[in-house]
């Protein structure tokens, strides 16, 4: 009679925690500037890439960054990422090498009032134009933008409805083209999030300062467990957008 061929030994238990973290490897593929330079074709050379940070927070501006590049001679910049990617001391060592690298940069913002007034992608349109206009000013004039997402919201808002007050609005006249993750791929992108994500952290640290129990200098205006405490213990600051349901599901 046959018997069957004993079992291999069975694997050493995992430990625990370990199914819930990634594997460990190499850090994520950097960005480069090769899908910018497919914009050569179409005659550009000065290329602005944008990305915003602060859109899902409680409290604080939303903060649009833009970095030119010339498509003809920029060399890549090492160490760049999405500036989530990045922990705060790579991102404040990148900040002024992204400033010095980039043809011109800027970055704008967007009030927490003005985000209760206008509404979050007029806010983000709002930041991003006082951004290109800073970027005008230094007498570059991008010939085409690319923005990381599916939406443009930085181009001047569309034809008014005939019930519509009329409005006169300076903003980008340039091409804007959209990609989705583009911060993760385009460096143009990635260094725009980088300057962005530096300067709205040093605003909310020094908003901190003025209102230390919402937890600020860590968490920049997210909805952390210490900040919903924070709102539910004090109620709302000048600097929350107070027309969010602030303590309702995650933002």
């Amino acid at each position: 009679m046959s018997t069957a061929p004993p079992a291999p030994p069975a694997a050493p238990a995992a430990s625990v925690g370990a199914s819930a973290r990634p594997a460990a490897g190499p850090r994520s593929k950097a960005p480069t500037l090769r899908h910018e330079r497919t914009f050569k074709a179409q005659g550009a050379r000065y290329l602005a890439g944008v990305d915003e940070v602060g859109r899902g927070a409680l409290a604080g501006p939303v903060s649009v960054g833009i970095a030119v590049v010339d498509l003809f001679t920029q060399k890549p910049l090492s160490g760049v990422r999405d500036s989530k990617l990045l922990s705060p001391p790579e991102r404040e060592r990148l900040e002024p090498l992204v400033r010095s690298w980039s043809v011109a940069s800027a970055v704008g913002h967007a009030s927490a009032q003005e985000i209760d007034a206008l509404g979050i992608i007029a806010a983000l349109r709002l930041a991003g134009t006082r951004a290109w206009l800073e970027i005008l000013a230094t007498g570059v004039s991008p010939d085409v933008v690319l923005l990381d997402g599916s939406h443009n919201w930085l181009s001047p808002a569309g034809q008014l409805s005939l019930f519509e007050e009329p409005v006169l609005e300076r903003g980008c006249e340039a091409p804007v083209h959209t990609k989705v993750k583009a911060d993760m791929q385009c460096l143009s992108v990635a260094a725009a999030s980088v300057i962005a994500k530096v300067e709205r952290d040093q605003q909310m640290r020094g908003l901190h300062i003025e209102y230390p129990g919402y937890g600020w200098d860590v968490n920049k205006g997210y909805a952390t467990a210490i900040h919903r405490d924070a709102l539910r213990a004090a109620g709302a600051t000048p600097y929350h957008r107070v027309s969010w349901n602030l303590l309702g599901g995650d933002l």
